[in-house]
């Protein structure tokens, strides 16, 4: 098994939506991550970032949302650029697993036709509802011919422990992580259900959060898993990222 953690975009929000103590209107860049995992000569990706049109004109993809979710400094690179250096075409990939269903996480699944999608029954059912607009989802970026297959509990792919979701509520009705056990690593990639590692660590509930006590039983899920020296990987924490993992660098 081999994973590799890919750029997938950037995106520049307000800190106060994810730090409560802030009260300006400070703004910092965010990175959008995209997991490629290769395995049983399948290639799965685990999140698709922002769809590369963002670059250019964000307002007309995302609408109202690129004032609140400003895609910024991605100077060409996507998740399709990302794989297509490593000899990848879209085409290639086998398996989506989407964490949940908001633009910067499922905005390239439009080119992997060849592959069979996953989502929680509870992210579709909420992305499908009448008031999804204000829930932040976005119809076209997930309502695609290859359709959605629904996962309804924590899934594990191959019955062998090595590709598990772990339902991680609360940013949204559905949002999942995913459990990944190599040989010499072990990964808890959480996606939003941990934006920032520090959000963890205070327990603070950003205000972009669906269910703040979801969100906070999600917390206490990830704190007993991160227990077993499982490293855990933040949805959009710059520092993490340039701290202490590398993008593009192989995993086993």
């Amino acid at each position: 098994m081999k994973l590799f953690f890919l750029n997938s975009g950037q995106i520049e929000m307000k800190k106060k939506i994810f730090i409560p103590e802030i009260i300006d209107n400070e703004k910092f860049l965010l990175p959008v991550i995209s997991t490629l995992i290769q395995y049983k000569n399948l290639n799965i990706l685990f999140d698709t970032g922002c769809h590369p049109s963002v670059e250019s004109n964000a307002e007309e993809r995302w609408g109202g949302l690129s004032k609140i979710m400003k895609p910024k400094n991605m100077n060409g690179v996507n998740l399709i650029s990302e794989l297509y250096k490593k000899n990848i075409k879209p085409t290639d990939i086998d398996i989506v697993i989407n964490s949940h269903l908001h633009p910067d996480h499922c905005g390239c699944n439009e080119f992997f036709t060849n592959a069979e999608f996953y989502c929680h029954k509870n992210e579709l059912e909420a992305a499908s509802s009448n008031h999804a607009n204000k829930l932040g989802y976005i119809k076209k970026e997930w309502d695609l011919p290859m359709g959605l297959k629904k996962i309804n509990k924590e899934f594990d792919f191959f019955n062998n422990s090595k590709l598990i979701t772990i339902d991680l509520f609360g940013h949204t009705p559905g949002t999942i992580g995913l459990l990944v056990n190599m040989d010499k690593n072990q990964f808890l990639i959480a996606s939003d259900a941990v934006s920032l590692l520090r959000n963890l660590e205070y327990e603070e509930v950003p205000k972009n959060a669906w269910n703040e006590n979801e969100l906070l039983k999600s917390y206490k899920k990830i704190k007993k898993l991160s227990q077993k020296k499982i490293k855990l990987i933040c949805g959009h924490d710059y520092f993490q990222w340039k701290n202490s993992f590398k993008l593009g660098i192989e995993y086993n």
